[in-house]
């Protein structure tokens, strides 16, 4: 196997977290294919810069920036969150419909977060990166990924507080 190939079978091992981050920076499902699409094609072309660390740490940099500049440039289109459908099909009707109900709400919290608190939170939670990850994707220091983890919780928890 040649060496580029080496290096796309690496990338795409990280293709659903890209699009993860995608799809919540975006808040177009859309959207977030397309960002994605740019950014795997960035990554790829710039494989042989890629000098060691973290390869996932790496391409999710590259699909945030790709992210902003879209954003940036106004090619948003949407407003809308794919929500994951996290129901237990064992689960009866009203389980069904209040786990469908959280997760609703929940999605609605995070989408209503400042984009650079979603950013991190989506990092940290949904893609398990650490606080060091996080700012090197991110390009701040580790107190201000911190910060804006600790606020994004806080938002969350009165989002959820306030809901009756």
């Amino acid at each position: 196997m040649e060496e580029r190939d080496r290096r796309a079978v690496l990338l795409l091992r990280h293709l659903d977290a890209a699009y993860n981050l995608a799809r919540h920076l975006m808040r177009d499902p859309t959207q977030a294919e397309d960002v994605v699409q740019d950014a795997m094609l960035k990554a790829l072309a710039g494989a042989a810069t890629f000098r060691g660390g973290d390869p996932r740490a790496w391409l999710l940099r590259i699909v945030r920036n790709t992210a902003y500049d879209t954003l940036s440039a106004g090619k948003r289109r949407g407003e809308e969150l794919l929500e994951d459908d996290l129901a237990d099909p064992s689960a009866d009707a009203e389980t069904l419909l209040s786990q469908r109900q959280n997760v609703a709400l929940a999605a609605d919290a995070l989408a209503a977060l400042p984009l650079e608190w979603r950013e991190a939170l989506v990092l940290r939670e949904l893609e398990g990166l650490s606080y060091r990850e996080i700012a090197e994707i991110t390009q701040t220091p580790i107190g201000t990924v911190m910060s804006r983890l600790s606020r994004a919780r806080q938002a969350m928890l009165t989002a959820r507080d306030s809901t009756p």
